[in-house]
């Protein structure tokens, strides 16, 4: 004899069932748990829908034992049973419950719900991006780049105007011009280029590069 098992979780998704209440022995098969909580829910709600003023008049009009008994029983007998890919009638209740509220269309990798800027079949762009060459190629990119702050060369340049020594110092609205010199040869030791408020900063590679 052969069984193929599809999946470990049909073997060990080992349902709690009731088979005694104290001295009252229930069928051989015993009662889920699920149903039972099924049951608590449904006798809940017909409890409740009695008292409502509308829906209670024609609640009430049935025989107590149909009302409160019988329907709960066979609702919950019906739930118990029903399986939606697999899963019972409470989680895949969830899972449709989520769905219906969830939002229908993505604006900008977001969801869109009512009162959204973006509307469908518009195009949608990220925001600009600021990238900042580190240095690590040992080359110097073009750039912009306004002060306050200090910038550290590692190759061999020119510069337009700087100040004396190797730290110098450029006063707020002026304009200094960095360049690369061909073959792009490493310093022994970096030069620092510090730059007050206000103060621009122009980097140029060699002609013909970027």
């Amino acid at each position: 004899m052969t069984i193929e098992i599809r999946s470990y979780r049909s073997v060990f998704d080992l349902e709690r069932r009731i088979y005694r209440i104290d001295r009252l022995r229930l069928n051989p098969g015993g009662v889920p748990v699920r149903g039972a909580v099924y049951f608590i829910v449904l006798l809940a709600v017909a409890l409740l829908a009695g008292t409502v003023p509308l829906v209670g008049a024609g609640v009430r009009v049935l025989p107590w034992y149909l009302r409160e008994l019988a329907l709960p029983v066979g609702l919950a007998a019906l739930l118990t049973v029903i399986r939606v890919e697999g899963r019972p009638f409470h989680l895949a209740a969830r899972a449709l419950v989520r769905y219906a509220s969830g939002p229908r269309q993505l604006v900008g990798l977001r969801a869109r719900g009512r009162g959204a800027r973006s509307a469908p079949g518009r195009c949608w762009r990220p925001p600009e991006l600021l990238l900042l060459p580190d240095g690590s190629d040992a080359r110097l990119r073009r750039l912009r780049y306004t002060g306050p702050g200090a910038v550290l060369v590692a190759v061999a340049h020119e510069r337009a105007a700087y100040g004396a020594g190797l730290l110098g110092r450029v006063g707020g609205g002026a304009r200094v011009g960095l360049r690369e010199l061909p073959g792009r040869r490493a310093l022994r030791s970096g030069q620092v280029i510090a730059l007050a408020p206000g103060a621009r900063l122009d980097v140029s590679p060699p002609d013909g590069s970027e």
